[in-house]
């Protein structure tokens, strides 16, 4: 998995909790090898459907995504960003019908989790009004949350090869003679692979821009 080179990574998020009667109990133990490699638009679908499998990974997919948003971006405490997180999802899974486009989940999701974010703070009488949370150095953050998990998304959908290499270039910072080393490569082939897979990246990630705004409440 590619990190943000130079960026942290993203604190790690609680586990859902259960609601008797709001959403499904998510279990880690099930199989993902089908779920994980489904598109955003199949994933909500197959949540639709009804399939359990496919909850707990849309859960997983975007579980990081949301704690970021509420922890990095707004800054909320602790318990105050656990309670964020159960509630988006909880909303989430009650309201995915009126998702009018379903390829749009990632920034429906974030809009959800933004509001949600503000609530809490305006309830707190930490800041008021509660539109003042979002002054530039706030959006830029989220603005660089956002394009971090989006890249991430992106190069899941490259293949193995361009994952790895791309991974322990910028991930794990390692040279071409490393690299050439650790993969039996020339570092000639090293290069080329790196800049043909970023080229890659770059269309997938232009590609997602494309209608990528939110489509409901």
């Amino acid at each position: 998995m590619l990190a943000s080179h130079g960026r942290a990574e993203a604190p790690t998020p609680p586990r859902m909790r259960r609601h008797a009667h709001s959403t499904p109990p998510v279990d880690s133990g099930f199989m993902r090898e089908v779920t994980e490699t489904l598109s955003d638009s199949q994933l909500v679908q197959r949540c639709r459907a009804g399939d359990p499998e496919a909850w707990n990974e849309l859960v997983e997919r975007f579980s990081r995504y949301v704690y970021a948003i509420c922890v990095q971006g707004f800054r909320l405490r602790e318990q105050d960003a656990e309670d964020v997180f159960q509630e988006v999802f909880t909303r989430v899974y009650s309201r995915l019908d009126t998702l009018r486009d379903d390829s749009a989940v990632r920034p429906w999701i974030a809009q959800l989790t933004r509001r949600l974010c503000l609530d809490t703070l305006a309830s707190s009488a930490r800041v008021q009004p509660a539109e003042e949370v979002l002054a530039p150095s706030t959006e830029q953050t989220l603005d660089e949350i956002d394009e971090a998990f989006a890249v991430r998304e992106a190069v899941t959908t490259l293949s193995e090869s361009c994952q790895e290499v791309l991974d322990r270039f910028f991930a794990r910072d390692e040279s071409y003679r490393t690299i050439s080393a650790e993969l039996d490569l020339p570092a000639g082939t090293i290069a080329s692979r790196i800049s043909r897979c970023l080229v890659q990246l770059r269309e997938r990630l232009e590609g997602r821009n494309e209608g990528s705004t939110p489509s409901s409440e």
